[in-house]
């Protein structure tokens, strides 16, 4: 093959890709999807990453690149070592759904419920969505992802009764921590630069390791 041949085939290759049309990222289903109809389309898409607003719009997530999946897998490992050094509660990562008290349906890219609320679980319950909000979430923004609306979502966690929350920025290097007094009080969330965060409230004594997970973006 020629050069010209060559480049007018990466040509073609490259029309054809910009041809392909890009899938709706919201759904909107009359009537909403109760909750168990939603844990079953999750379920038969096992391969996309399906949330619920209150209003039932239906979001479509895109899958991560892969510095995004090491420094989920990252953090999560992280909170999990926390996590075995007491053995209270339970952890769980980015493929666990939450129904919430407002009708939503969320899913973390980690998570951390007390001792309390796994005392309350039953059994079976372990084999569906979870019905409460963890006291504790991780947002890891990937390239995809709007600032703006992760950390709307952020506010959303804190509403329906989380009682810490961290949006993990890599672009900015950054974590916003949100928590329920100051965003009654109007405040802006306290944005950490520093090496590690300290965790407080229902995750106190962990620390995440920042530089890590900054090191899951380089080769």
């Amino acid at each position: 093959m020629t050069a010209i041949a060559t480049i007018k085939e990466a040509e073609h290759r490259i029309d054809v890709a910009l041809a392909i049309p890009a899938l709706p990222r919201t759904l909107v289903l009359d009537p909403p999807l109760t909750d168990e109809e939603f844990e079953q389309l999750c379920m038969r898409n096992e391969l996309a990453r399906l949330e619920r607003t209150k209003e039932g719009k239906i979001i479509v997530n895109a899958l991560a690149a892969a510095g995004t999946g090491d420094a989920n897998s990252e953090i999560n490992e992280q909170l999990r070592r926390w996590w075995k050094q007491h053995r209270r509660g339970r952890v769980f990562d980015s493929s666990t759904g939450f129904f919430l008290p407002d009708g939503s349906s969320m899913s973390p890219d980690a998570a951390y419920i007390t001792a309390d609320q796994a005392g309350a679980l039953r059994r079976e319950d372990l084999d569906h969505f979870l019905h409460c909000a963890p006291a504790f979430v991780i947002e890891l923004r990937s390239k995809s992802d709007s600032l703006v609306a992760l950390k709307q979502k952020m506010v959303e966690w804190i509403a329906n009764g989380a009682q810490l929350g961290w949006l993990i920025d890599p672009n900015s290097r950054s974590v916003f921590v949100f928590e329920p007094g100051p965003l009654e009080r109007g405040q802006e969330p306290h944005v950490v630069k520093d090496k590690n965060i300290a965790g407080a409230g229902p995750v106190a004594g962990f620390i995440l390791d920042l530089v890590e997970v900054w090191n899951s973006y380089q080769v």
